[in-house]
């Protein structure tokens, strides 16, 4: 069934109106009809099974069926802080984490990030990758659609201390054969539990970046053996959190 987040005062009641979009794609694009089955998500955690009862070419209304708890996300918040990379790789990773859980999508300029964001543009920039967030959710069958913010290095060194634990993605760890740190750290965590990943851009992170926050209590860990692109560590991760808290 095809999948659309609504906001949650819209489903407070069983007969929902349709946005004009929604019910443009299900006519138009789907040819849905009334009795056509579909899913809205509140993007807290819970999702709708309903029916269509009425569809104009810009309006119709559903009838809610059945409200359930979802069983699509992490067991535990991802936040990715992400240090702003070249080109259109964010636009990929925004999208990818997306699709494997990622909680909140955090942007920055970090010593070492080529790109740079004018402060006057940031906000569509923010407000294109969140469009993109949110048809990755839909696709992916995610109950919640993760948040995307542009933030200064140092309000990101501020946040550290309101995670349970932050990992930090340091490619001189790799090439000193360390092994064991991200997992140890994700054998820590407990259900509910919010951990903050730290990815560089192309070049990776300043020593003294990494000093700092260390030094505020994050791990600085090598993601396996190998030097991972900026576009691939993240990735990386959240694939190996999945593995981690979902499929063992």
């Amino acid at each position: 069934m095809q999948r659309y987040f609504l906001n949650r005062d819209a489903l407070a009641n069983d007969h929902v109106v349709l946005p004009a979009d929604i019910a443009h794609h299900i006519g138009t694009v789907l040819r849905g009809q009334p009795g056509y089955r579909l899913v809205l998500l509140d993007g807290e955690g819970y999702e709708y099974e309903a029916e269509v009862v009425t569809l104009e070419k810009k309006s119709g209304t559903v009838r809610v069926i059945e409200k359930r708890p979802a069983t699509t996300e992490l067991p535990i918040e991802v936040t990715l802080a992400y240090a702003l990379p070249k080109g259109d790789k964010v636009e990929l990773v925004a999208q990818k984490a997306t699709e494997l859980g990622v909680h909140q999508l955090l942007l920055f300029e970090s010593k070492r990030s080529v790109a740079k964001w004018d402060a006057k543009k940031a906000p569509k920039k923010v407000e294109r990758l969140q469009k993109i967030m949110q048809e990755a959710a839909e696709q992916s069958y995610r109950a919640i659609v993760p948040t995307c913010s542009y933030i200064s290095s140092r309000e990101l060194s501020r946040q550290l201390e309101t995670y349970d634990a932050v990992v930090v993605a340091y490619e001189e760890e790799a090439k000193q054969g360390e092994k064991a740190a991200f997992a140890t750290v994700l054998q820590a965590l407990r259900p509910g539990a919010k951990l903050l990943l730290i990815v560089g851009p192309e070049g990776g992170f300043d020593e003294g970046e990494v000093i700092e926050w260390t030094e505020r209590g994050a791990q600085a860990c090598a993601f396996g053996p190998r030097i991972l692109r900026s576009e691939t560590a993240p990735l990386y991760a959240l694939a190996a959190i999945s593995y981690a808290l979902e499929l063992t």
